[in-house]
């Protein structure tokens, strides 16, 4: 069968006959890189059987590559995917059926960048998967891969301490590329310490699916920080979105978290409900909003931070309004720098400043960029998921999970 990888050295002469046979679901087709001297590597095609990249090993990604039904691409710690950015559309897609095992760690995390390091430049990391959606029959942004179905429980594998450098390649207005795109992915996957660092469009987008995530970074991706649509019911915990200013960036940026039904049925079920706690959320100024619930979005916010931008929080639409007026929606322990913005003023900011905990006006300081939490918070931990917490925001002082691994 036609081989994935080929060396980006003369090792390639001296392995024509490994690549030339085929292995079984278990043997690693780069192996034994001879004695070309330079562990170098190219990904240039689609993966149909299991792949490792291994740890100290540095692999320049060419093209649009998928990984197909039936195959894992396992990501080894300390391994760096560099996009090289020439006249192709540089990502990494995962199929339904297929899975990624892309395991770093604090120390040795997984890196994804480009060789251009500037917002834009590659494409990013899709994952399609079969869980729920509620727009039919979806195909991904980019790539065109069909995701959506009834397996909530689905599982596409595992990623774990990576840094997604400089994503967000454009194909046009409508198709762009986030940091990772998560296609109607189940809760069987496990994603957890993830970066998306200076992108040009979302840092994390949902699309559906039931999939949990923890301990994420977003840090001045110039569109959307986190952004969620058709249906996203996870659960979320530990979330950091920082922006920079824009003078130092030379962009600007837009949500920090912009949470969609749908948009074109704000009814559409089953209706987007995830439930997210301990965020600290901080932009970079201007009139745009921090947190946009809307388009008939439900939501359980707890132990949120929300500052930095003109409105730190607004609700739209009669659905998303009607579902915190009445409780199926909660915001408690929240805390902003401003107050509630209201469009259809169903839920107004007298509401909010009601509920549990919460906190309007707020002046907020931190130990580095977003290091600080403030007393008081919603235990969450009768849920498994939930690391039982007393206080809002994500990075409490003296425990900067975030230390060594992002940038």
């Amino acid at each position: 069968m036609k081989k994935n990888w080929k060396f980006a050295t003369m090792a390639l002469i001296a392995g024509v006959s490994l690549f030339a046979t085929s292995c079984s679901s278990d043997e690693d087709p780069i192996n034994n890189p001879g004695d070309g001297g330079e562990d170098t590597y190219v990904l240039d095609s689609d993966i149909t059987e299991n792949v490792t990249l291994e740890t100290g090993k540095t692999y320049t990604l060419n093209g649009g590559v998928h990984v197909k039904s039936g195959a894992t691409l396992t990501i080894q710690p300390g391994v760096t995917i560099v996009a090289q950015h020439d006249e192709t559309v540089d990502y990494i897609l995962i199929e339904q059926g297929a899975k990624i095992d892309a395991q770093g760690t604090a120390a040795q995390p997984i890196v994804m960048t480009s060789e251009k390091k500037e917002a834009g430049a590659w494409g990013g990391l899709h994952i399609c998967g079969y869980a729920h959606t509620n727009n039919g029959s979806g195909k991904s942004e980019i790539g065109n891969a069909p995701y959506g179905g009834n397996n909530d429980a689905d599982n596409s594998g595992t990623l774990k301490y990576i840094r997604l450098e400089y994503t967000g390649y454009a194909f046009d207005e409508e198709h762009e590329a986030n940091g990772v795109s998560f296609y109607g992915v189940g809760n069987g996957t496990t994603v957890e310490h993830l970066q998306a660092y200076q992108g040009s469009d979302d840092g994390f987008e949902f699309f559906g699916g039931s999939v949990n995530v923890k301990y994420m970074v977003v840090t001045s991706c110039s569109d959307d920080s986190f952004d969620w649509t058709e249906g996203w019911n996870g659960k979320a915990q530990f979330l950091v979105a920082y922006q920079e200013g824009e003078s130092s960036l030379g962009y600007a940026c837009d949500c920090l978290m912009e949470c969609d039904n749908n948009g074109t049925n704000n009814a559409a079920t089953p209706v987007a409900h995830p439930t997210i706690a301990n965020a600290t959320l901080i932009g970079n100024g201007g009139d745009a909003q921090g947190v946009r619930l809307r388009a008939g979005t439900q939501v359980e916010l707890y132990n949120t931070i929300i500052t930095g931008k003109g409105k730190p929080l607004t609700v739209e639409t009669n659905e998303t309004e009607n579902a915190l007026k009445d409780g199926t929606s909660k915001l408690e322990y929240v805390a902003i720098s401003g107050e509630l913005s209201s469009k259809q003023g169903i839920y107004t900011n007298a509401d909010f400043a009601q509920a549990t905990g919460n906190l309007t006006n707020q002046e907020f300081s931190w130990t580095g960029k977003y290091v600080g939490t403030l007393d008081g918070g919603k235990d969450l931990s009768a849920d498994s998921f939930f690391t039982k917490t007393d206080y809002k925001g994500a990075v409490k002082s003296g425990d900067d999970w975030t230390s060594g691994w992002t940038l």
